[in-house]
């Protein structure tokens, strides 16, 4: 059974035609990553999903409910959260700070087992969670945004572009965290430009070009695809 179900959407920017008749499922305890170029409508559709754009037709149901108009702050409490692209803390606050505004939907009483959950999948952030948070390095900071989303206890995890602007140590590092996240049990939809690294730890993928999706497949399946591995994998 579907947790996520994204049927027909047709998004636009003004008279832009970015996101083109897009269909996709995630069913629950999967990864499931969106790859593609720069402009091909991966966070488009990511920021549809959550309530920040809104679809001309179709339908996303969540849970086997319709969350289509919802907004955004209200799908939270549904356990819908995202990682946003660039990764969007609260620079001035201390780390604990923004990891306690990612629980503002939690009664008080879960906010210290949500904060020893994240502590446990991100040890550095312990060490540092009385630090102001823009003077973390910038994979502690991307850490910092993926323990915020999970102290709102999200059914569905959704991470816009988590390498971006990271060292490749740093990559490997934050996608050994999102297989650990995963094996925990947290059913992820990735959207990713370092396709190698998406499609590897992936249970299925979905190839965006210019807001269509064009191929899909297991992770396995497509990085072996010819076409994916020419555009994408440097193949």
């Amino acid at each position: 059974m579907a947790l996520l179900s994204v049927n027909d959407i047709n998004v636009y920017y003004g008279a832009i035609h970015a996101i083109k008749g897009v269909s996709f499922e995630v069913n629950e305890g999967e990864i499931v990553t969106l790859i593609g170029a720069n402009g091909a409508g991966k966070s488009t559709t990511l920021k549809t999903i959550s309530g920040l754009l809104r679809s001309r037709t179709g339908d996303i149901t969540f849970q086997d409910q319709s969350i289509t108009g919802i907004p955004a702050h209200k799908l939270i409490t549904r356990g819908l959260a995202q990682v946003p692209e660039g990764r969007a803390i609260f620079l001035q606050m201390t780390v604990e700070e923004n990891l306690e505004m990612g629980a503002y939907t939690r009664p008080n009483s879960e906010i210290e087992a949500g904060l020893k959950n994240v502590y446990e999948h991100f040890p550095r952030l312990e060490e540092r969670k009385k630090q102001i948070a823009g003077t973390l390095s910038g994979g502690e900071q991307q850490m910092l945004a993926m323990g915020r989303a999970l102290m709102s206890a999200p059914k569905l995890l959704m991470m816009d572009e988590p390498s971006m602007g990271l060292a490749p140590i740093l990559v490997d590092e934050i996608f050994e965290i999102i297989k650990t996240l995963h094996k925990a049990g947290t059913t992820i939809l990735l959207v990713e430009q370092n396709a190698q690294m998406a499609l590897s730890v992936a249970d299925r993928g979905y190839v965006l070009e210019t807001g269509r999706i064009v191929t899909s497949g297991t992770g396995e399946e497509l990085l072996k695809d010819e076409s994916v591995k020419k555009a994408y994998l440097g193949g």
